[in-house]
């Protein structure tokens, strides 16, 4: 069964000295204040669109690289993902550099890199976001 997710943007004035607030609605986690300085500049306590799919990013990238090692019959102990998003001002997103630490016992290296690689061209996030570079460094611990 397909399911939907729910977030909502209010944005007030013009790009360069507006502002707005997105909200997750669907879970009902937070509202979030964005700006372009937060986009383009220091967070400064605001997110922006590409933090928010870093998030998303990286935790899909966890749950499929999970999936994958399971089914492989190596379940990991722990997977940390962290997903590095750059926005370049005039040009949009250029690049997504995941970087994972995974914990996993009685895989070897060349499976676990292996199937790392996998997660992140199959998860689908990776696959949402097919029009800009993927880059993956995975470390097992």
């Amino acid at each position: 069964m397909a399911t939907t997710r729910n977030a909502t943007a209010h944005w007030e004035g013009a790009l360069l000295d507006g502002q707005g607030q997105v909200s997750l609605d669907s879970s009902g986690v937070g509202t979030f204040d964005v700006t372009w300085a937060s986009r383009a500049n220091a967070p400064e306590g605001r997110t922006s669109p590409e933090e928010l799919i870093g998030a998303a990013h990286a935790t899909c990238y966890s749950m499929a690289f999970s999936h994958a090692l399971a089914g492989a019959g190596t379940p990991p102990r722990s997977v940390d993902t962290r997903a590095a998003v750059t926005f370049q001002p005039g040009e949009g997103i250029t690049g997504v550099q995941l970087s994972v630490e995974a914990d996993i016992p009685g895989i070897s290296e060349e499976d676990f890199q292996r199937i790392a690689e996998d997660a992140k061209e199959n998860c689908p996030v990776s696959q949402a976001l097919r029009g800009t570079t993927i880059t993956l460094t995975a470390t097992l611990r």
